[in-house]
């Protein structure tokens, strides 16, 4: 009541001010800057940009209200008139690829030119650190493999960069600091491994410029990059909101303890002793829960694109923030196809592979709901849980990763015909005294001895088992267990894996503790045919 009563005081303040200023003068300034407002457009329309093929062109901007702007890209033409708050829009008339072009958009404020514009497929690259690490690496200890060779050979001047920095806000933002690049070695060299080594093999495969816009921040939560909106609407997501109220809690003494550190530093270093270890202490705002979403999301939301590539997932793997993971990836893939409003386009993800980490988390939760999000349409799942480093957060091949996304989006993106998935459960049943477990794929082996497999009665106590495959399923059984009920594979945080198809990918975590929802997740479908 005071603090209204305070703003209550401040705004009559304000409006006495305001009444002792001459009306002509104030009519004066405001004419003014009217009239001196320039054309405007957000950073992320910039010379270099690619614009998507096959789709509506939306160019926007700001502009004096009333005044109209005439935009020209190529041979195709729009007009527009700014509205009373200087937004402008238009949609020109969908092209096919090609380029380079001139983009112009004059008006009453000016004329801007953007240069070497070209159309073809544009996609969004996010998540957290496994996205964000660049063909650089993270330094000695966590390199890219092959990534500085892959730099240097990054000369396709039809691939373009843009990588949004790093912004939480509190409320959705229309733009962001952030312009297009041509790829370089250079620019390549500081730009996502994932997302390159993804969009190389995409461009090699489909001949049509691409631009990849990466917009990812390190050890950040998903429900960071998800809407305040898609949050509030379901009551499953309150451990979410308890998550941050703690985490917030906890940097009280932010400051001492920084200065604590850096005394016990300065204490080894002076000693001739290495440092000290310290707990990692993210940004506290990369925590926000819609933070990103509206900090680095946001502002691309007006861009049409071809799809999305997400690598995300390790944060949430705290015990706390796993079992919500199941609803929170499908409630962020459809809201941000609500947002974007260009209906349900490809979203494939990057399923966490292994480490070691430590009894505060459960990556086998994790991935077991990132197999689940499959039911949402149109999306796929690169499993790498063979390809991880149990030692290191951030394996160094992520090659593989992109390629197994590119191989996706060949099948879900550009409908191609192939397998772009390894094994996936589909249902088990129970057979006496053991569990025979069907995959969407029929041609499945293990490397060496089948192991990852575990069993359990109804008392869900899980043990190692014996697996066998048999056709297209494994026969998984267990001496001590006489009345199995359920199986579970590579479940540890770090697990030990072995069952792959005949083209050498690896099968995903599964458990069957459930099975209501594994119909959706049929042979070759890669969701599309879910709910």
């Amino acid at each position: 009541m005071l603090m209204d009563t305070y703003f209550l005081q401040q705004n009559l303040h304000a409006h006495r001010r305001f009444r002792s200023i001459p009306v002509i003068f104030t009519l004066f300034i405001l004419c003014s800057s009217f009239l001196n407002a320039e054309v405007r457009l957000p950073h992320v329309l910039s010379s270099h940009m690619v614009v998507q093929r096959g789709q509506p062109i939306h160019i926007w901007g700001w502009a004096s209200p009333g005044s109209q702007i005439v935009i020209t890209l190529g041979s195709a033409h729009g007009t527009a008139i700014a509205d009373d708050l200087k937004h402008w829009s238009v949609y020109l008339p969908p092209m096919t690829a090609g380029g380079p072009y001139a983009l112009t958009v004059d008006g009453e404020g000016g004329k801007i030119t953007l240069d070497d514009v070209l159309v073809g497929d544009v996609w969004i690259a996010s998540g957290q650190s496994n996205m964000e690490m660049p063909l650089r690496g993270f330094g000695p200890q966590s390199p890219v493999q092959n990534g500085e060779t892959a730099a240097a050979q990054a000369n396709d001047a039809k691939i373009r960069f843009l990588t949004i920095p790093r912004v939480s806000s509190s409320s959705p933002l229309d733009d962001t600091e952030a312009t297009w690049q041509v790829c370089s070695p250079e620019t390549a060299r500081e730009f996502s491994a994932v997302a390159y080594f993804f969009v190389r093999e995409i461009r090699s495969l489909e001949k049509v410029p691409i631009g990849i816009v990466d917009s990812s921040w390190g050890g950040t939560p998903g429900e960071a990059w998800t809407s305040m909106s898609a949050l509030a609407d379901d009551a499953n997501f309150t451990p979410v909101f308890k998550a941050w109220s703690r985490f917030m809690n906890e940097q009280t003494d932010l400051a001492e303890a920084l200065e604590k550190e850096k005394r016990e530093d300065s204490a080894a270093q002076a000693a001739g002793a290495p440092p000290p270890d310290h707990p990692w202490r993210p940004d506290p705002m990369s925590y926000a829960p819609a933070g990103l979403f509206n900090g680095m999301i946001a502002p691309l939301i007006r861009i049409s694109i071809k799809g999305v590539i997400w690598y995300q997932g390790e944060t949430n793997s705290q015990l706390e923030r796993a079992p919500v993971y199941g609803r929170l990836l499908p409630a962020m893939i459809g809201d941000w196809r609500q947002q974007w409003g260009e209906g349900d386009f490809p979203f494939l993800y990057v399923q966490i592979s292994s480490f070691h980490s430590n009894a505060g988390e459960a990556w086998g939760v994790l991935r077991d709901a990132q197999r689940r999000s499959l039911s949402v349409r149109n999306t796929g799942m690169a499993v790498t849980i063979d390809i991880g480093n149990p030692e290191n957060v951030h394996p160094a091949d992520k090659e593989t990763v992109g390629h197994r996304l590119a191989a996706l989006a060949e099948v879900i993106a550009y409908d191609k015909p192939g397998n772009a998935s390894g094994p996936l459960f589909v249902l088990s049943d129970v057979e006496g005294a053991g569990i025979r477990v069907r995959f969407s794929s029929r041609d499945l082996a293990c490397k060496g001895p089948c192991v990852g497999f575990e069993i359990a009665g109804e008392d869900h106590h899980f043990v190692a088992a014996d697996a066998t495959v048999q056709g297209d399923s494994v026969w998984v059984s267990a001496s001590t267990i006489a009345h199995p009920a359920y199986v579970r594979y590579a479940w540890a945080n770090a697990p030990a894996v072995s069952l792959f198809d005949s083209a050498g990918l690896p099968a995903s975590t599964f458990t069957n503790e459930s099975q209501l929802t594994e119909q959706s997740l049929i042979p070759g479908s890669f969701g599309q045919t879910g709910p």
